[in-house]
Order: structure tokens, then sequence, then C-alpha cells
């Protein structure tokens, strides 16, 4: 059974940094695109950065400049780098993955990332 396993969240002061990563376990398969989701208390669901096979990325315009999706050179994990972190990047992070000849994506349950001094 595909699984996809978040971790790495955390509390941090404002500035600082924390890298979530998420493995696909249960498969062999390589992604073909893996995606950082997060969704703050009251707010909608909304895509943090996009991680393609073929190695492009794609930021939201909150997330340019202060986080790096990688794949840690594996073909089953994506790792969400976070830099100079703020009290709005508070929220619970989702993972989510496209596998080949897989018509419906996978989602992790999420991490809380917390923000705060």
């Amino acid at each position: 059974q595909v699984q996809l396993v978040e971790s790495g969240g955390g509390l941090v002061q404002p500035g600082g940094s924390l890298t979530l990563t998420c493995k696909v376990t249960g498969t062999s398969k390589a992604f073909d695109v893996m995606k950082w989701h997060r969704q703050a208390p009251g707010n909608q669901r909304e895509l943090v950065a996009t991680l393609t096979w073929t190695g492009t990325t794609l930021y939201a315009e909150f997330a340019k400049g202060r986080f790096t999706i990688s794949d840690g050179n594996t073909r089953n994990t994506a790792i969400l780098t976070m830099n100079n972190l703020k009290t709005e990047d508070t929220a619970v992070y989702y993972c989510e993955a496209e596998l080949p000849n897989t018509p419906t994506p996978y989602w992790g349950r999420g991490t809380q990332v917390t923000i705060s001094s």
C-alpha cells in the first residue's frame, strides 16, 4: 500500500529554519510530481512548491527565495527546506505525490509547523 510519510515539523522562532521530508513508501515507482501544500487554521489549503521528475521546481510567491524543494537525489522523497520563517508560515504542511500510471495522487497526513517567539 502506497503511503506518504512526512516528518520534520515543529516549533521554531521567526527567522528560523525547518526541513520537511516526505517519503513515498509501499511502491518501487519513482514519482512524476511531488508537491507540498499547507493549510492554516481558517484558511484554504494552498500550494507551496512543486517538483517534477525532470527537476523542474515551482513555488508560490510567498515561498520564493525562502523555500526550496528537492528530491535529495532520490526519486521517492521530497524535501522542503524553509528558511527565514515567519509567523504566517504557521500551518499544517501536506505532501502530495503523483506516481506513473496512477490517476489519483497520494497525500500524506500532514505535519504541523508553528512559527512563534
